[in-house]
């Protein structure tokens, strides 16, 4: 399918300074709480606080500080639904009391995967009721806007696609709706919400903000939203940051005007409803600002798509002189699981003296044919390789950690480095891979990279560790 031939029936783009978007999200005396189901989310924003706890300090601490928005990172996509949903809830009853004791003005953001998979409606019907049961209003509008144009997903006619070096993919047609926990067949974002809601919401009760309404201003976004009420559905396209500023000033108009508006959305939303800019890529000197560690960086890899794996082969054809080690899922997953993590981290922590060390799982992936049984396969590798990061940061700190998948991200900040508290420094690729400089703990000091399974080209992860290499040791 070819782009230009697609968008060729709509206006042209219209221009919108990220100053206008920042103004009237100031405006709103608001601060947005966005819960990330896992890490990668942060990849498109720069100067925000993320929090991997949510005690009433730590959320304390966050809101203190005067961001446009706060990340909690509830990693719920690595969880069951019970658990998800559970999670969920007591995140918003603690971000919730964090705001009344503050004196902060909140509203939440559920931020789910750009190829759709992840808890939905689960989640965001639960952030819904419990706003409610604490007295919050009712949901008139769910808006779900999955596009991240910087890494080839956009939404057009309702259409979720993927840009590919064929052509546009409908998402639906891509390895990533065969997901084994997360799998889906619908590419119609309107057939999609019909498909995982179980019904529920009709494909035909969806409104889709296409982009000949968003082109049209953000009175015409706030007029479609108007009507509304009863947690209605709504699908937005973009094609591109302008887009989503469009959609931003439309919905900061609809909430003005009373609506109360709860999002499900991929990572540039965030950017756009509080008008920041998009950051340029921190360079070495940025990121090692006090000055790097002697020694090397720590790389791991967990996440199994097909990109991922590709990424890690160029990465050792770029730098033959970083040594790999391999966690043996079999051997994970069967006896000797202790012997094999303590052996490897001690082997890693050696090697980190003199160079970068690339740790990664195997890379046949492991899956069982009940959803539920191949997230449990998920959770126990993912243990491991946490087990195997903190052994080495106690027996060699890492002069950086680059972690990459969505899970892994999560559970090695927060269980392997023990990181509750970090402020997100910016991109070290254009809007798509995160840096975080945690606050306090055992990582403190230890640049850790935020890198989504799913997102670059082959030779990103290569790129970022040549980055992170270039800087001299203090």
């Amino acid at each position: 399918m070819d782009e230009s031939d697609l968008l060729s029936g709509y206006p042209a783009p219209v221009a919108v300074p990220a100053a206008r978007v920042a103004a009237a999200h100031a405006g709103t005396g608001t601060v947005l709480v966005v819960l990330d189901d896992d890490p990668t989310g942060t990849q498109s924003v720069a100067d925000l606080p993320v929090l991997t706890a949510w005690g009433e300090e730590d959320v304390a601490w966050a809101l203190g500080l005067g961001a446009p928005a706060v990340y909690v990172l509830t990693n719920s996509r690595s969880l069951g639904p019970a658990e998800a949903g559970d999670l969920t809830r007591e995140v918003v009853t603690a971000v919730l009391a964090a705001a009344e004791r503050t004196g902060t003005r909140v509203r939440f953001v559920s931020r789910g995967d750009s190829t759709l998979r992840g808890h939905f409606p689960l989640e965001t019907d639960v952030v819904a009721s419990t706003v409610a049961g604490r007295g919050g209003r009712a949901v008139d509008a769910l808006v779900l806007v999955p596009a991240f144009p910087e890494a080839g997903r956009i939404t057009v006619g309702g259409v979720h696609l993927l840009r590919t070096p064929d052509g546009l993919l409908p998402v639906g047609e891509s390895e990533f709706a065969r997901d084994a926990t997360f799998g889906y067949s619908s590419s119609d974002l309107r057939a999609w919400v019909a498909e995982k809601t179980g019904g529920r919401t009709r494909a035909e009760d969806v409104v889709v903000l296409d982009l000949a309404l968003l082109r049209a201003g953000p009175a015409a976004v706030a007029a479609a939203l108007a009507p509304l009420t009863g947690a209605r559905t709504v699908v937005a396209d973009a094609v591109g940051e302008d887009d989503l500023r469009l959609l931003a000033l439309g919905l900061v108009e609809a909430e003005a005007a009373g609506k109360e508006l709860l999002h499900r959305v991929g990572p540039p939303f965030v950017r756009a409803r509080t008008g920041q800019e998009v950051r340029a890529p921190l360079s070495a000197a940025e990121v090692f600002r006090h000055g790097a560690r002697p020694g090397g960086g720590l790389v791991v890899v967990g996440s199994h798509v097909g990109l991922t794996s590709r990424q890690l082969a160029a990465l050792q054809a770029d730098r033959p002189d970083v040594r790999s080690l391999v966690l043996d899922v079999p051997r994970l997953l069967g006896g000797g699981a202790e012997e094999h993590v303590r052996e490897v981290a001690g082997e890693a922590a050696a090697l980190l003296a003199d160079g970068d060390v690339v740790l990664h799982t195997s890379r046949v992936l492991q899956r069982a044919d009940d959803p539920a049984q191949s997230l449990a396969i998920s959770r126990r590798v993912s243990a491991a390789v946490v087990a195997t990061v903190r052994r080495v940061l106690a027996a060699h700190p890492p002069r950086f950690v680059v972690a990459k998948g969505g899970i892994t991200s999560s559970d090695v900040a927060a269980h392997g480095l023990g990181i509750r508290r970090a402020l997100v420094r910016g991109p070290l690729l254009p809007g798509i891979v995160s840096l975080w400089e945690p606050v306090g703990g055992p990582a403190a000091g230890t640049p850790y990279v935020v890198f989504a399974g799913n997102v670059g080209d082959d030779g990103s992860l290569a790129a970022v560790v040549r980055t992170l290499s270039a800087a001299p040791a203090r």
